[in-house]
């Protein structure tokens, strides 16, 4: 028998459990892949936070366990607050699930259903033992924000692809002499790093390598390399020098020798969340063939007048054929705006076109 006396915790309490969870789950993105990037918060049975724990690489333990063994005995009688409900397989780790009900608590609260149906369940078996279970706490926080690309991967079968730039007011991602350092402020490009630090994977043309001469790299505000670093991936059918940056030992290079987009996808199917920062035909290229899942678009106030198109040959010819996106956001980063953009179209999850 629990001798504990359960703490009914507030929807206030319960909500900002999550919002921490969340906070922990954004912390682990890049580091965790394949598996999802998951956060947990245990409460005791008076509703104190215990424990919080975040997935760690493959082969370490899941969010539920960290958070479960920093909490210790105060676990039990508690609640569990978790981004992702807790799977039910055993894997390289045992079913959190298990953990939960060995660990005596007696709530747990999750925020997406586990779509994979070789970890799902955990919810049922949790019930079944007599926890207390709920689910949608905060989800669409959740299916936004650190579980977004894994999520898109478990219900598509292929990588989530980003495609983010930098441009003008009138569209420019370059001047017309070809300059294009600096559109954006310093704020954005800090922004630019830190995503970049959580990514599985940032894609380039040999264009744009040519041209830039990018590193392509994570890197801190002093400069220095981060933790992390996601995979450089050229793509295209032209060389590039033997001594471009992208091929120094800062972060790992994978060159593809092809334009097709889905050809490019395939050779990535190990990863979860690509990034695709350049350049403009190539990131026509994607659109035309249905694989932006979402658009960062930093958009600085200047005004050019000429120069480099951010994106062409995206296989529109008239305005009745536009890819169309909405909004999910819109953030004012020092001088310049980040606009967060998601096809307008989700029934066919291949297609954005309406």
């Amino acid at each position: 028998m629990n001798s504990h006396v359960r703490h009914e915790n507030s929807a206030a309490d319960l909500d900002a459990a999550m919002q921490i969870a969340i906070g922990a789950a954004e912390s682990a993105r890049g580091f965790t892949s394949p598996n999802p990037a998951v956060g947990a918060v245990v409460l005791d049975s008076a509703g104190r936070i215990a424990g919080v724990g975040m997935t760690q690489p493959p082969g370490g333990p899941h969010a539920e366990v960290v958070a479960l063994r920093e909490a210790g005995d105060a676990a039990r009688g508690g609640t569990a607050v978790v981004t992702l409900e807790p799977c039910n397989h055993h894997g390289r780790t045992g079913p959190c699930s298990q953990a939960l009900l060995d660990a005596g608590v007696v709530a747990v609260h999750y925020a997406v259903g586990d779509p994979n149906p070789e970890a799902a369940g955990g919810a049922e078996t949790l019930v079944s033992a007599g926890v207390e279970v709920t689910s949608g706490l905060r989800a669409q926080d959740v299916e936004r924000g650190p579980l977004r690309a894994w999520l898109h991967r478990q219900r598509t079968g292929r990588p989530h692809v980003t495609w983010k730039y930098a441009a003008t007011l009138d569209g420019r991602s370059a001047a017309a002499d070809g300059t294009s350092q600096w559109i954006t402020g310093p704020e954005a490009r800090e922004r630019v790093h830190a995503d970049r630090a959580k990514l599985d994977a940032i894609v380039v043309g040999t264009g744009t390598v040519l041209a830039d001469d990018p590193r392509l790299t994570a890197r801190m505000p002093d400069g220095s390399l981060a933790a992390h670093q996601p995979v450089r991936v050229v793509v295209g059918l032209g060389d590039i020098p033997a001594d471009a940056r992208v091929l120094d030992d800062s972060a790992p290079t994978l060159l593809l020798r092809t334009r097709d987009v889905d050809e490019v996808l395939a050779a990535l199917a190990e990863y979860t969340d690509v990034l695709l920062e350049g350049g403009p035909r190539l990131a026509g290229a994607f659109l035309a063939a249905g694989r932006v899942d979402r658009i960062q678009a930093y958009l600085a106030p200047l005004v050019l007048g000429a120069g480099t198109s951010a994106v062409t040959e995206a296989g529109v010819h008239t305005i009745g054929g536009a890819l169309r996106f909405r909004h999910e956001s819109v953030e004012t980063i020092g001088p310049d705006l980040l606009l967060s953009l998601v096809p307008a179209v989700s029934d066919n999850p291949d297609s954005h076109r309406t």
